[in-house]
């Protein structure tokens, strides 16, 4: 199994997995660029779909509601929280690009119990996790408290030299509360650009056991085990993480290797 998406070149879909792509069953993801004045229409018979605004200014409309000019960002790599766009199974969005604009799409399967929302940086979460060279910043976008039906959605930003997704954890399990089986998504974005990151994706078993040099714009795929991911000095990270699973929480479990990281003072 291929764990390392690279993006397309010169196009507007920068990335894209689907379950049949990446072999699972749960999620779906892409990137997407647009130019100033384009526009880009979803709609998915079976998923929820959360789109996110990382940068640029958008209209859009969705579920007989309408979003004038929202976004603003000018790189994921700001110190705000994002706006993003919840929209249910069987229902349009239409993203109109007001400047040039980067969109992540996430999508999950759903019943489509929930109606069509914005969800404002005013109301995601955001936090620092870990000390030291462990520390990220983290922005819950659509966390297990908030309404979908199996989505959960998160972005991080990792500081030059820091490691991040660490001490490594995993949720390949179905085993709440100690662990919930979820699939996942990285999608890395690099500062400078020309930079890289490096990811391992492993299991306890080692039956995998990828290190991968992760570039600007591509997408890491976590069927199952650990996932840490290491910044190399004089560049930034920055990705945006999708899961899924049957039960939509997030309990996760550390690999007892390397847990004592945690109570090092």
């Amino acid at each position: 199994m291929n764990l390392l998406i690279k993006p397309k070149k010169n196009s507007q879909e920068i990335v894209s997995v689907t379950p049949e792509s990446a072999g699972w069953r749960y999620v779906s993801f892409s990137a997407h660029q647009l130019a100033s004045g384009k526009s880009l229409t979803f709609s998915e018979d079976a998923n929820e779909l959360c789109a996110v605004i990382l940068s640029g200014i958008v209209s859009a409309k969705a579920g007989g509601l309408e979003w004038t000019e929202i976004g603003g960002r000018k790189s994921v790599f700001e110190d705000v929280a994002p706006y993003a766009i919840y929209v249910p199974p069987r229902t349009e969005l239409t993203v109109a690009a007001k400047t040039d604009v980067e969109l992540a799409v996430a999508g999950s399967p759903a019943k489509g119990e929930l109606p069509a929302r914005l969800i404002e940086p005013e109301a995601i979460r955001r936090s620092a996790r870990g000390k030291g060279a462990n520390t990220r910043y983290v922005c819950d976008i659509l966390p297990q408290d908030q309404p979908a039906e199996s989505l959960l959605v998160v972005e991080v930003r990792t500081p030059s030299g820091h490691s991040s997704s660490y001490p490594p954890h995993k949720h390949d399990v179905d085993n709440i509360p100690q662990e919930s089986l979820l699939e996942e998504t990285y999608y890395h974005r690099i500062d400078p650009s020309q930079g890289f990151v490096f990811q391992r994706v492993y299991s306890d078993s080692r039956d995998i056991d990828e290190s991968m040099a992760v570039e600007d714009r591509n997408v890491v795929l976590v069927p199952r085990g650990y996932h840490p991911v290491v910044v190399p000095h004089g560049y930034r990270s920055y990705y945006f993480n999708v899961m899924a699973g049957p039960k939509r929480v997030w309990h996760f479990h550390n690999d007892p290797n390397h847990e004592w990281i945690l109570s090092d003072t």
